[in-house]
């Protein structure tokens, strides 16, 4: 179950405060420092950026998946943001996203790291999933769909 250790519910937000990606980023940033207080937030900032000046990671309708690699972190570490909302993303559709999966995994582990960003393409897959989520009120709600998500996509 690698989700569910990558997005422990202390990582959840379930009421985002950003209305636009730069503050969405600081906000999901702050998020997982607090539970991994090692993370260099201005480094994970920047690569977040750097990586998002690319292309942008709004991906399908609603959801979002931001991703770097950074040098502070020994394994990835992850964060789930959920904007009653909608956030201006200049996503792939130009819609607003509701959803954001943010991974930040060790530098040199690119292999795992797309690993990672697979599964979670696998999860968002699942019909009705992004509808699911989108209603969770709380973290340990959206912690404990993660799991039983990716657990049913595993078997």
């Amino acid at each position: 179950m690698v989700l569910g250790q990558i997005f422990p519910k202390e990582t959840v937000v379930v009421n985002l405060q950003s209305t636009e990606k730069d503050e969405l980023f600081e906000e999901l940033v702050e998020a997982i420092h607090s539970h991994v207080p090692g993370l260099d937030r201005n480094e994970a900032l920047e690569n977040l950026r750097e990586r998002e000046a690319k292309m942008s990671t709004g991906i399908m309708h609603s959801i979002a998946v931001p991703h770097a690699l950074i040098s502070s972190v020994k394994e990835t570490v992850g964060a789930i943001g959920i904007s009653r909302d909608g956030i201006d993303y200049d996503a792939l559709d130009k819609a607003p996203v509701h959803v954001v999966f943010m991974i930040i995994g060790a530098s040199g582990e690119t292999e795992h790291h797309i690993q990672v960003l697979k599964q979670i393409a696998t999860v968002l897959q699942i019909p009705g999933f992004v509808d699911r989520i989108r209603k969770c009120e709380s973290a340990g709600a959206v912690h404990e769909l993660i799991c039983k998500s990716e657990e049913s996509v595993s078997e």
